[in-house]
């Protein structure tokens, strides 16, 4: 049976008590008793103290000879570039091998490429000092190349679906270069079409990075850190991305670096020797798999293939809660939802959207994902996000009159003021969702719920995940898609602000001036009057209802107790810099 670290911690205590209590059982002019024979019947013997060779972890156990960690990614990610990933899986492996400005670990910003930097009196100039760092292959990291990729993501021609990050970092006339608008140019007065040149960021010399805000933005420094920001360098890039890929081109200035990529099967990294910070990383190897299929990945992970893994099945959820201490619930602030797309024009009517929304039992579907904590979501921003008076947002904002439980008759009501009593003469709709067990699982609740609750016809189809994503942006899904947004900062915009009419992200479609008004004014005011404005946003979000919101993120994990020093923020970002693994048969 393998034993707990929680057991293990227990023995050492034991362990040192005993020798504490023989050390001083008597005085030390008098002779110590002679110890009894060990015979069959006797105690089993403790396990013996700890050698002083043997290094140790910062919480005290043996750090084993072989530092190799297997870590299940999921799904193959669509890219590993910087500028161009939109997707959790692809950020894990970039937030590993990659370093921005600054490093947010365990809720703290420590200091990442740059080891200072200064904010101007007026909030808008932020001058960053990069440390001494060099890339993989042993060139300088500079100014030069932060300047060079924050230009690149906001370049049209780059088609980066995160672009539009440096607007919601506030960074000056981001907005203007990624919507190919027109500015003032300052030397001339006169408008003109707006370059990524005139993007509010420079090197002042190799070390310096300058960047210029268009307003006070509270949350900027920690965005510094978000993949969009890392630096990637102009001679080694290309326009698709496939150099990260690419161990003979895949250079990185975080702690690991990418040394090989099989398409499926897995992606391995290797300690960076020219990290900055390399004495100090531990792990030599990290095998990211590629296990698509839950209950395949769990049997690997009991079979001891796996060593961290969060995609676990449905099922096993509630054992794992009560019975396994390697088994973590975390806090993760996102939402899991349905996107409509109002390109269909049935979903152009908000009372079926209405109707859809009240359709559904969100208590049943969020107990169907495995009781893991999930919350029922009545809206579309969840817990973990505070306004300036320290309140959670969603609780102010309150339920927008959507039920956890499904109202069948308000349901019914609003499908029969489309023109549908009982669902008569309503088209059959399509929920497509990436493939995964909980999705599947999810989607056929929904299936049902609106069978049973509207007489609506229902078909299901599943993609894999990169063809999903291409699918799901480009809008060519008949009707309904699987979504989940988790939040890029601790600030309700990180939210709301896709489904601004104008973002790579809003992919249903959605416009409303009203809504677009509400999230320009947050961009220029502060303080309360700015979360004002996001309350009104959301008020007007939820009043057109072009999503279903169906539960509020927590992040599941199961981690072996071998492995010491890993962190998962609230954002769902793995950091593996200061992670090692354990050998507990050296105690």
């Amino acid at each position: 049976m393998k034993l707990s670290r929680k057991f293990l911690s227990m023995v050492a205590v034991l362990t040192a008590s005993s020798m504490m209590l023989t050390a001083c059982g008597g005085s030390s002019e008098e002779a110590a008793s002679p110890a009894p024979a060990k015979t069959e019947t006797s105690a089993p013997e403790t396990v013996a103290p700890i050698s002083e060779e043997v290094k140790l972890s910062p919480e005290g156990y043996p750090i084993a000879d072989v530092q190799e960690l297997t870590y299940n990614l999921g799904a193959d990610p669509k890219t590993v570039d910087p500028q161009l990933n939109s997707a959790v899986d692809g950020g894990q492996v970039i937030n590993n091998t990659f370093e921005g400005l600054i490093r947010d670990v365990n809720g703290e910003i420590r200091e990442g490429m740059a080891e200072s930097w200064e904010i101007s009196d007026d909030l808008l100039v932020y001058t960053f000092h990069l440390r001494d760092a060099v890339w993989s292959d042993g060139k300088p990291v500079t100014a030069q190349d932060f300047e060079f990729a924050w230009k690149r993501a906001a370049d049209p021609k780059t088609a980066s679906e995160y672009a539009y990050i440096l607007e919601s970092a506030n960074i000056k006339n981001a907005g203007a270069i990624t919507r190919m608008e027109n500015i003032v140019d300052p030397a001339t007065g006169e408008e003109r079409p707006a370059t990524i040149d005139d993007l509010g960021v420079k090197a002042i010399d190799d070390k310096t990075f300058e960047v210029t805000l268009a307003n006070p933005t509270e949350y900027f420094l920690g965005l510094t850190g978000f993949a969009t920001f890392m630096p990637v360098r102009a001679d080694v890039v290309d326009a698709d991305g496939i150099w990260a890929k690419d161990p003979a081109k895949a250079i990185s200035n975080g702690p690991f670096v990418v040394t090989d990529y099989a398409m499926g099967d897995q992606i391995v990294l290797e300690k960076n020797p020219n990290y900055w910070n390399a004495e100090n990383v531990t792990l030599e190897k990290i095998v990211c798999k590629m296990i698509v299929d839950a209950s395949t990945a769990y049997t690997a992970y009991n079979s001891d293939q796996l060593d961290m893994l969060e995609s676990v099945p449905t099922a096993e959820i509630p054992k794992l809660i009560a019975e396994n201490p390697e088994f973590y619930v975390l806090p993760y602030i996102g939402t899991y939802f349905y996107v409509l797309n109002l390109n269909n024009e049935i979903l152009q009517d908000v009372d079926v959207r209405k109707a859809l929304n009240f359709g559904i039992d969100r208590k049943i579907i969020a107990e169907q994902v495995g009781s893991a904590g999930q919350i029922p979501a009545t809206g579309f921003v969840g817990p973990g996000f505070l306004d300036t008076e320290g309140n959670e947002f969603n609780e102010v904002a309150g339920d927008y009159g959507i039920p956890i439980t499904a109202d069948v008759e308000a349901a019914q009501k609003a499908l029969a003021d489309a023109g549908y009593p009982d669902g008569e003469g309503f088209p059959e709709l399509e929920i497509m969702y990436n493939t995964n067990e909980g999705n599947k699982l999810i989607a056929e609740a929904v299936q049902e719920m609106w069978a049973t609750n509207l007489g609506i016809d229902v078909k299901l189809t599943n993609q894999e995940w990169a063809v999903f994503q291409e699918t799901r942006t480009n809008q060519t899904y008949d009707s309904v898609a699987r979504h989940g947004w988790i939040g890029d900062y601790t600030d309700p915009n990180t939210m709301l602000e896709i489904f601004t009419s104008n973002n790579p992200q809003n992919n249903g479609a959605y416009a409303n001036p009203a809504f677009d008004e509400q999230m320009n004014l947050a961009k220029t005011t502060t303080g309360k009057e700015r979360m004002d404005h996001l309350y009104e946003a959301s008020d007007i979000l939820m009043a057109d209802m072009p999503v279903i919101p169906v539960y509020y993120y927590v992040n599941t994990l199961l981690v072996v107790d071998e492995v010491e020093g890993w962190y998962k923020n609230s954002q769902g970002k793995l950091w593996l810099g200061d992670a090692m693994m354990l050998d507990f048969d050296k105690m």
